[in-house]
């Protein structure tokens, strides 16, 4: 029986999330990778015992996360049940649903009759009467806000989320959710959103403005854009690396030669500042204090531990982020 570490609280940091009563850690561990069916379960476990022995409190998932879609929420649920129970009051457990999760008209974007399905299939995967955040993935194009926000507004008024998220929202669309979902007074508190120093996404499409002026949290996933802000491919292509083993979101093509340079220079910058290149990269993105908390996944427990290392020191001269601005912006 796992017993989690008496020290899990010692060093990290919690971060209110908007002006909600949540805390989430500043480092989170998010579940898209490596927790699907074609992974190992002794891995997963120790991947989980690693990250809340660090004081990583708040695991994040979605419906789809696999391969195959839903057994990432299958195996958590396993894990749960054989290790966690004794901390579930002590975990953050949040899923969404927005993507393709089965045959039909109903099985994606964000219809009530889709949403609210979902949510009851993710908490059966996962063995829990409660998810602490239920997010929307994506913006749905067809069906009306008012619905999709009325979903998530019903998944919290039915005990089934504490807490409303969204997910790949820009600033504008935003804005109009807040506004239906305060005043159908649901607790609406948290963005995830891509961000890094390679994607300045919601810089400009004004997401971390408007989620800073109406004080709601932000989650940014993809810190490490996808590992390249990491030394990782700088001598090469790891035979275990996620171009190799899982192509999906991950090409080889983008590591051109124009790429390469800049993360050799965007690594110098991060050795001058006693960092690693990703430790820097997790750093910026928390610099201001607008984003909650960064989201990072992990193969190895080392990964985990290496990149908590980047609470350590988030504040940048103006030189600094110049330089940074310089680099990944050219």
């Amino acid at each position: 029986m796992y017993l989690a570490s008496e020290q899990r609280y010692e060093t990290m940091q919690y971060h209110r999330c908007g002006n909600s009563g949540l805390k989430l850690p500043a480092v989170s561990f998010g579940f898209w990778h490596n927790f699907g069916d074609t992974a190992s379960f002794e891995n997963m476990e120790q991947l989980c015992f690693t990250a809340f022995d660090n004081g990583i409190t708040h695991f994040d998932l979605a419906n789809n996360y696999g391969p195959k879609p839903g057994s990432a929420e299958k195996n958590l649920g396993r894990i749960l049940k054989e290790h966690f129970r004794p901390y579930r009051d002590e975990l953050i457990i949040s899923t969404k649903a927005g993507y393709d999760m089965w045959k039909g008209p109903y099985g994606n974007w964000g219809s009530r009759k889709y949403l609210l399905a979902s949510l009851d299939q993710s908490l059966s995967r996962l063995g829990l009467d409660y998810v602490d955040i239920f997010y929307h993935h994506r913006m749905d194009p067809e069906t009306p806000l008012e619905e999709t926000m009325g979903a998530l507004d019903q998944a919290v008024k039915s005990g089934k989320a504490l807490y409303a998220g969204i997910s790949n929202y820009d600033g504008p669309t935003m804005e109009k959710a807040v506004k239906i979902l305060s005043d159908l007074h649901c607790p609406f508190v948290i963005n995830q959103n891509r961000y890094s120093i390679f994607d300045r996404t919601i810089e400009n499409n004004g997401l971390k403005d408007s989620a800073a002026k109406l004080n709601k949290g932000i989650i940014a996933f993809s810190p490490l854009a996808q590992g390249t802000l990491t030394t990782r491919y700088l001598n090469g292509i790891p035979q275990d690396s996620r171009i190799r083993t899982d192509g999906r979101f991950l090409k080889e093509s983008i590591l051109t030669p124009h790429k390469l340079d800049q993360i050799r220079t965007l690594n110098a910058l991060a050795e001058e500042r006693g960092q690693t290149l990703a430790e820097m990269a997790l750093a910026w993105v928390l610099k201001d204090g607008i984003v909650t908390s960064v989201l990072i996944g992990a193969s190895k427990p080392e990964q985990i531990l290496d990149n908590i290392k980047a609470i350590q020191n988030t504040t940048f001269s103006e030189e600094e982020l110049k330089k940074i601005d310089e680099i990944s912006l050219s």
